[in-house]
């Protein structure tokens, strides 16, 4: 019975780290195109945004089963807990991208918007993710504190980004609708990083059995 409820608890964690990179993929190519202007991809990204979805409820449901059948206990049931919860930030995460790419597409029409360079808040939410999916195969507890402290940054660039986008409502009174979906891409990058740094209190969490959420 414990053997069953290892390779049970092996396959969940890699189906969550598929989840993960596929999530990492759909953010990335929500980015790429922004700055290519390529209105195909991030349409494609939306219209494929129930496979992230379906992926999400397999996960959950494989888990719900392991607590059903093995009633685990001590290191096995924070490990199941601490999945549901990544599981679910990960759907969030892909939603956030099928946003960014929704927000694009509503704006693309005049360039005159697109002010705002968002490859350095994109690259350190990109970073901050791979990273606490990376402290999850390793149980580096180190690495996961760290993905905490990167989350201060992309407050800071979502801020900056408030500032400009502020500004250009002034220079240009007529464009207050685009320039506010462009503030919103921001706002949406800002949002990955929040559920980002909750895969990396998870992380915590399962390794020192610590909530350290609010702290």
């Amino acid at each position: 019975m414990r053997r069953r409820l290892e390779r049970e608890i092996e396959k969940i964690k890699n189906e969550v780290l598929c989840l993960g990179a596929i999530v990492e993929d759909r953010f990335q190519r929500a980015i790429y195109a922004v700055k290519t202007g390529d209105q195909a991809l991030a349409q494609h990204i939306m219209d494929t945004d129930f496979e992230i979805d379906q992926r999400e409820i397999e996960v959950e449901e494989e888990c719900l089963k392991i607590l059903a059948l093995h009633q685990p206990v001590a290191t096995d049931l924070r490990f199941l807990i601490a999945v549901i919860k990544i599981n679910n930030d990960l759907e969030r995460i892909a939603d956030y991208a099928c946003n960014i790419s929704k927000r694009f597409i509503i704006s693309f029409q005049d360039s005159r918007l697109f002010k705002y360079d968002y490859a350095p808040m994109a690259d350190q939410a990109s970073k901050m993710l791979r990273k606490s999916l990376d402290a999850l195969v390793r149980m580096d507890v180190d690495m996961a504190y760290d993905v905490r402290d990167m989350d201060e940054v992309v407050n800071a660039m979502r801020n900056d980004a408030y500032e400009i986008m502020k500004k250009d409502i002034q220079d240009q009174p007529d464009k207050v609708g685009g320039i506010i979906n462009m503030y919103l891409i921001s706002r949406h990058l800002e949002r990955i990083g929040d559920h980002t740094k909750n895969i990396a209190e998870e992380v915590i969490y399962l390794i020192e059995g610590e909530i350290v959420r609010h702290r």
